[in-house]
């Protein structure tokens, strides 16, 4: 049998991949902290129920359901991946002169 050879890390490939760590980390602790993760914990149960929903329409001859069941899911995901917009601050009335 062939003796195995093995390739070592350099130090930047080391260091590179303990950065790459470092970001996925701060990655995850951002998004724990956003406001509005008790809606993005809300999204497996949608996931699993329109997915329910597709599977029931695919099987009763409605594509057109299914197919539109499918996509809301994808917009949902894409969607929940991005940081909330701030709202903007409405107009101000005029004041009625009187």
């Amino acid at each position: 049998m062939a003796k195995r050879a093995y390739n070592r890390r350099t130090e930047e490939q080391r260091i590179a991949e303990l950065e790459a760590k470092i970001e996925e980390i701060k990655q995850r602790k951002i998004s724990r902290e956003r406001k509005d993760s008790p809606v993005i914990k809300e999204l497996p149960k949608i996931r699993r129920q329109l997915k329910k929903f597709s599977t029931i329409a695919m099987e009763h001859g409605r594509k057109d359901l299914a197919n539109s069941a499918q996509l809301f899911l994808e917009s949902l995901q894409r969607q929940a991946m991005e940081e909330p917009a701030k709202p903007k601050r409405g107009r101000k009335t005029a004041k009625a002169e009187g």
